[in-house]
């Protein structure tokens, strides 16, 4: 049994203004019509005795990611909630955990959720035929080269192993691990046949991955296992224990393990990959023009060549640009050199030192009852418009700080406020004083779209006392 194990944990700050730490790029569909986290769970389809996927996520992202997976039709065996991040050799520890509870020692396949794999048919056969391989071994698919790429870490291939009748796949030792190469190096490792780009996926069964993890970071290995035992159920999602995972060594799979151990196997991957790692990625992967533009949205390119461009909420319109990006949203814009786009992080972390949101979230944040959109502020006041999903409720709450008043746009909203339960239709508005008890619900069978004016001395979103919820916040 092959269990797919899908890490969803990553912020994607080199995707910025698009990708947001609350909104990060694996639930963006940045390559095509569906999210890159639902590409990846889709383009297993090919493979036979396949289990449901684990992933792992930030929790904060968990509806999000529950929801994707929904659309899709492809339900999780588990989400498991990391409190905090700590790389990926813990987060593959508590899948390996968990998928040993519910298979006999199956083959973990262990896949980040925002790359990028054109071509889905040899990625099953590769996979398909390293399984013979990876019975004993621990084995990283290593991307064939194309380039001498500066942007990615190579793994060095060893001696040749003894073909197995039942793969059809060469596999080999892994000789090193090599950081990201200067270019004239990047070029001889190219020229050598001997390296592979470091593609960060891997095919061993879960005993012998724990069993490596105990050899080499005992430590990472007791946090985890303690995190997982002592886990809580809620409702579709797995809750780690947070101090135990807090207390956990944070380390990648290579690192903790893989550039230590000897059973470390390398199968040559040749399938269309690109991890997506910068808007210059994304140009790289997508559908170009005659003069090489890569357009997304309401876009008019004049004497624009070899450029990405990206409208997100309104027009974008360029002149006399070459080898740019430009990237819209409601809230941000970028403009950047597409060889320097690498220092986009620079930007998030200078919004994170300021203080400022647009490194968090988007204009319109998603919630597991629908979503809002910021449209004005002020001294004093905020106005949003909330959406709220047929059936769906918030959470009976109070704000100690702000009041709210309520008009509706259209559909029913039922409202709560203290001991009193309404219903107000279009046009129609309510009151929520401070310091009272309020609940908004949507019980009609059409979306409902509200107005919401808070007033206030302070307005944040940590403003908010939650005496029931139906998400578990």
């Amino acid at each position: 049994m092959i269990v797919p194990v899908i890490l969803s944990g990553g912020a994607g700050t080199r995707l910025w203004p698009l990708s947001r730490e609350q909104y990060p790029k694996q639930l963006l569909p940045l390559a095509g019509e569906q999210t890159m986290l639902q590409e990846t769970a889709r383009r297993l389809a090919g493979l036979d005795d396949l289990a449901e996927p684990l992933v792992v996520c930030n929790e904060e992202h968990r509806f999000m990611v529950a929801e994707q997976l929904r659309q899709i039709g492809q339900p999780a065996s588990a989400i498991l909630l990391e409190p905090v991040g700590r790389n990926t050799a813990p987060a593959v520890a508590v899948a390996a955990l968990q998928a040993l509870s519910r298979e006999e020692d199956p083959y973990l396949l262990v896949l980040p959720a925002d790359h990028v794999i054109r071509d889905a048919q040899a990625l099953c056969a590769t996979i398909a035929g390293a399984l013979p391989y990876a019975a004993e071994a621990l084995l990283t698919f290593g991307i064939v080269p194309d380039a001498p790429e500066t942007g990615y870490g190579y793994i060095c291939a060893g001696e040749k192993l003894q073909s197995l009748p039942s793969s059809g796949l060469h596999a080999f030792s892994v000789a090193e691990f090599v950081e990201k190469p200067d270019r004239a190096k990047a070029k001889g490792y190219l020229a050598s046949g001997r390296y592979y780009w470091n593609s960060g996926m891997f095919l061993f069964r879960a005993s012998t991955f724990l069993a490596e993890l105990q050899r080499f970071a005992p430590e990472m290995a007791a946090a985890s296992r303690l995190a997982w035992e002592n886990r809580q159920e809620d409702l579709d999602f797995t809750r780690l224990d947070a101090d135990h995972f807090a207390a956990c060594p944070s380390d990648s799979i290579d690192y903790a393990v893989m550039e230590k151990t000897d059973r470390a196997v390398i199968v040559p991957l040749d399938a269309g990959w690109n991890d997506v790692g910068s808007w210059a990625a994304l140009w790289e992967v997508g559908e170009s023009d005659a003069q090489g533009n890569v357009c997304k949205g309401d876009v008019i390119a004049v004497d624009t060549r070899n450029t990405y461009l990206y409208a997100g909420s309104r027009l974008v319109a360029s002149v006399g640009l070459d080898d740019v990006v430009v990237v819209e949203t409601a809230d941000a814009v970028l403009v950047a050199a597409k060889d320097r786009v690498q220092d986009v992080k620079q930007v998030v972390e200078a919004l994170r030192n300021a203080g400022r949101e647009e490194h968090l979230l988007h204009r319109r944040v998603n919630r597991p009852w629908g979503a809002y959109e910021g449209l004005d502020a002020g001294d004093g006041f905020l106005v949003k418009r909330i959406t709220v999903n047929p059936g769906a409720s918030l959470s009976l709450q109070r704000h100690q700080q702000r009041a709210e008043h309520w008009v509706v746009v259209r559909g029913t909203a039922r409202i709560t406020l203290e001991e009193m339960v309404v219903d107000r239709t279009a046009n129609q508005s309510v009151y929520i004083p401070i310091g009272d008890k309020h609940r908004l619900e949507n019980p009609g069978e059409d979306l409902l779209e509200i107005i919401e004016v808070q007033t206030g001395g302070y307005l944040g979103e940590d403003d908010i006392e939650r005496f029931d919820d139906n998400y578990g916040r």
